[in-house]
């Protein structure tokens, strides 16, 4: 027995030790202080108004600024325009595996800067120097595309985009953003009493924890700016003090992909979900985009879906990615890539489909029959999901109502787990040139119920 309790004591002595023998985690060090953080600023020889911010603190994890001017970045050097006379608070955060801190230094630009106002971008925005009230811009709701979501890498709305007025009742299509040169390039958002708010985001603006996008009862801020900066390249479009325009993402730097007298488009990034990026499209105030005429036209309508068809597809409500691996190589397409068409669950997803506009009306006399391969897997939910596909051709210039011009051919999909082929015959209206816009459809409409399917070829013949 005593052998054994000393056994016992034994045991115990070890696990003892060995609890004692955990490793703990590496300490991350004090916080900075603010008396840490440290910047100079330096005036650029050919221009005193070009200011060079460098972060004097030593080594730190990641250095960010607020330049005062409505111009943000990261980086231990950072160069900041100040085209206006005027006092500047600017700050520099410095973070470590500690924490963070900052400080700030106020800089005095003693003379306006004319030259540096007059230019193009800056007058597109504004209206010019001449314009004392500034420009206000608008979503251009009435056209597609005026909001998107693509992958953060791109610069195409290739997962989804909107149709005309697709939005209306989310408190997006009235609100109104103007840009000044006067006041210290002063940027105004009126909502009229709620906005549009990304639903992954939206607690940013106290609009609620994570789900749909949803409009938001929110008061913009006062005293905003706005800025653009010229990084890599590329120009943003920045707002000072968490502002932003129309759509929240919760960020304030967008990336422009179109700025002239008549639209402005731009790509902003996602806060909750760094891999999005969204797409808007603005025009001035009252501005009504004319109508252009298309010329009527017999041309090659070809797309493998592999990264190489000129075909400019846009996904509504549905996940599309084209150069998708082919799942079932094998049969009547052994083709290495596909398209990913995800039908999306949910009541607002229900008409989802892919489309594209052509820049001319389809001659349908000679070619009037499309060839289409595609793959349903035995996985979906059918026959909530229909066994179905359909082609719709229409006229665009109907805007949100394009869908009542169109001609639809639907064809059965009966085999499943393979690649079959079907063909939509439009051969009985070969006579009518009013249509511009193509539609595909897998899995039937009016239905909230999800599904997967691929696309192996489409082709006018």
């Amino acid at each position: 027995m005593k052998a054994h309790i000393n056994n016992l004591i034994l045991l115990l002595f070890i696990a003892t030790g060995l609890i004692g023998c955990q490793v703990e985690d590496p300490e991350l060090g004090p916080a900075p202080s603010e008396e840490q953080v440290k910047f100079s600023a330096s005036p650029t020889s050919e221009n005193a108004n070009i200011i060079t911010f460098r972060n004097e603190s030593g080594a730190v994890n990641r250095a960010v600024w607020d330049l005062g001017n409505g111009q943000t970045g990261a980086g231990d050097q950072i160069t900041g325009s100040f085209p206006l006379s005027g006092e500047y608070v600017v700050k520099l955060t410095i973070y470590t595996s500690g924490g963070s801190a900052s400080s700030t230094q106020t800089i005095n630009i003693a003379q306006t800067k004319p030259e540096m106002l007059d230019r193009p971008d800056y007058n597109f925005l504004t209206g010019g120097g001449s314009n004392i009230a500034g420009k206000t811009w608008v979503i251009e709701k009435d056209v597609s595309g005026h909001l998107g979501v693509g992958p953060a890498t791109s610069s195409t709305p290739e997962w989804y985009t909107a149709g005309p007025n697709e939005k209306k009742d989310l408190g997006f299509y009235d609100d109104e953003m103007t840009f000044t040169l006067s006041n210290n390039l002063a940027y105004t958002y009126m909502n009229n009493g709620d906005t549009f708010a990304n639903g992954a985001n939206a607690a940013g603006i106290n609009g609620g924890g994570p789900g749909d996008d949803r409009a938001v009862t929110y008061t913009p801020p006062t005293g905003m700016k706005w800025s653009i900066t010229e990084e890599g390249g590329k120009e943003f479009l920045s707002i000072s003090g968490g502002g932003f325009i129309a759509y929240y993402t919760g960020m304030s730097k967008y990336e422009i992909l179109t700025l002239n007298e008549t639209e402005l488009y731009l790509k902003a990034a996602d806060k909750a979900n760094p891999a999005n990026a969204w797409y808007l499209k603005l025009a001035p105030k009252g501005y009504t985009r004319p109508v252009v005429e298309k010329p009527l036209k017999t041309a090659n309508l070809l797309d493998k879906f592999d990264g190489t068809g000129t075909i400019p597809w846009r996904a509504d409500a549905i996940v599309f990615k084209p150069n998708f691996d082919n799942p079932f190589p094998q049969g009547l397409h052994t083709d290495a890539k596909v398209a990913y068409y995800q039908r999306l669950e949910g009541e607002a997803n229900q008409y989802g489909n892919l489309q594209t506009t052509l820049d001319y009306r389809i001659d349908l006399i000679t070619r009037n029959k499309f060839k289409m391969k595609v793959f349903f897997p035995g996985g979906n939910e059918y026959p909530a999901v229909k066994q179905q596909v359909a082609v719709k051709l229409q006229n665009s210039l109907a805007g949100g109502n394009a869908w009542q011009t169109q001609t639809e051919v639907i064809k059965q999909v009966t085999q499943l787990n393979q690649w079959v082929e079907l063909e939509f015959d439009f051969s009985s209206i070969s006579s009518s040139t009013i249509y511009d816009q193509i539609v595909i459809q897998p899995g039937g409409e009016g239905h909230q119920t999800p599904g997967i399917f691929y696309l192996g070829l489409f082709e006018l013949q």
